[in-house]
């Protein structure tokens, strides 16, 4: 049968929710599920709980848990990696907070801007290090990231292995199937979407209801400003006021005539403009109720709810995906994270982009999306220079190209202030960036 790594496992929630959903799997039974963490006691944890709903519960499956990579990457079917390096949150306020010193206007900062290229020159060299690895010992498995930020993580490992077959996958489409079919009164069944763009910069670029073919957008125009004014994030619990976080979102819709995907937290990362649209105070709120959920997840969750079989609806969306390659059932996915091979075509074609993509034996291969506003499509191209630098400073370990990635980007607007920004953040996180010295 088949072999599922699962590299980061010691975090419950990604580790235990994954081997949930393999749990209801009725293709992958038999197979064997890999646990891997470089925390021992993190992973010990997730594979008793993992043991014991497995005899509960009878599946058949192996599991096995390991702190040597080489060990668990062999004969691997599926790698699946979701990690973080260091004190998550303490990290992502240092990336925001420091930068916002030496003068930026930066918004948020896990993906984009200065805060993103500061995370992104941490955990990129450790994905780089696994994905050597497994091009060394399971060179023809299938392997999927979850960890952020997506793009240049993505664009770091397939630069340095382009032959690997390497799929960036993140939540955020799934915004879609929770906003449109009140927008458009039908079942989310009857609606088809073709979004894309960059991750957590993307949007909506056509959507029709699938019985009559019929465009959609002209029902989300007449619907847009009513609903979203009033819309809560009540998926997530993290804000309570009618609207927020939406100033950008509301500007971004205005000015280009699209959907975007996701709300001002994420997209503010790339905008220089940002700062002046955006409501501070709710992207604090959302950020603040967002890590003490997360820090508290561990307290409040039920395990039950991981390994609940008569719930069909998987937790991940890769368990549905690995089925579908091993099934070859060529279905399309509807956001995927790969090179850029004229999918879009306003982005350069090495730059790693979200867009549909198709699901075969061959693994995952992107749709081009028609047609995509080239107005948009100027944003998404000022982040090019910034990913690729930063790549280069990730695999050449360049400070250099470090600095050069800083005033690559959009929100950077004083190269002194800049290079003392680089300077203060390598001696602040000695730990992860001290090989730039």
């Amino acid at each position: 049968m088949y072999k599922i790594v699962l590299i980061g496992a010691g975090s419950t929630q990604f580790g235990l929710g994954t081997v949930g959903d393999i749990f209801k799997s009725k293709i992958l039974e038999g197979s064997t599920i890999t646990l891997h963490d470089i925390n021992p006691e993190a992973l010990k944890n997730s594979k008793d709980i993992a043991d014991k709903y497995k005899n509960e519960l009878n599946v058949n499956c192996n599991i096995e848990a390991t702190t040597n990579l080489q060990e668990a990457l062999k004969n691997a079917n599926f790698c699946i990696i979701s990690i973080e390096v260091g004190d998550r949150f303490k990290l992502w306020e240092e990336d925001w907070k420091i930068p916002i010193e030496h003068g930026s206007k930066q918004v948020m900062a896990e993906n984009g801007g200065p805060g993103g290229l500061f995370h992104s020159l941490r955990i990129a060299p450790e994905i780089v290090k696994i994905c050597d690895e497994i091009s060394k010992i399971c060179p023809d498995a299938f392997v999927f990231n979850y960890s952020n930020p997506m793009q240049r993580v993505c664009h770091a490992v397939t630069t340095k292995h382009p032959d690997l077959k390497f799929t960036g996958l993140c939540h955020e489409i799934a915004s879609m199937e929770r906003q449109l079919p009140t927008l458009m009164e039908t079942d989310y069944s009857n609606i088809e979407i073709k979004a894309g763009g960059l991750n957590h910069f993307s949007i909506l670029v056509d959507v029709k209801y699938k019985d009559s073919q019929k465009d959609g957008y002209p029902v989300i125009r007449k619907k847009f400003k009513d609903y979203y004014s009033k819309l809560i994030n009540e998926h997530e619990g993290f804000s309570s006021d009618p609207g927020a976080e939406r100033g950008l979102f509301f500007e971004l819709y205005k000015m280009y005539g699209y959907l975007p995907i996701t709300t001002d937290s994420h997209l503010g990362e790339y905008i220089q403009w940002a700062h002046c649209v955006v409501d501070q105070e709710a992207i604090n709120d959302f950020y603040n109720n967002y890590k003490k959920k997360c820090l508290s997840f561990y307290d409040n969750v039920s395990y039950s709810t991981f390994f609940d079989k008569k719930n069909n609806e998987m937790n991940e969306r890769i368990i549905p995906i690995i089925e579908a390659i091993i099934e070859d059932s060529n279905v399309e996915e509807e956001a995927v994270n790969v090179p850029n091979k004229n999918f879009i075509e306003h982005v350069p074609n090495n730059i790693v982009v979200e867009v549909p993509g198709i699901l075969n034996k061959h693994g995952v291969s992107g749709i081009r999306l028609e047609n995509y506003p080239s107005t948009f499509g100027t944003l998404l191209n000022n982040q090019a220079g910034t990913i690729e630098l930063t790549t280069d400073a990730v695999l050449n370990k360049s400070k250099q190209s470090a600095y050069l990635a800083l005033l690559a980007d959009p929100v950077v607007d004083n190269s002194i202030e800049a290079q003392k920004l680089l300077d203060a953040m390598i001696d602040h996180q000695d730990k992860y960036l001290g090989y730039l010295k």
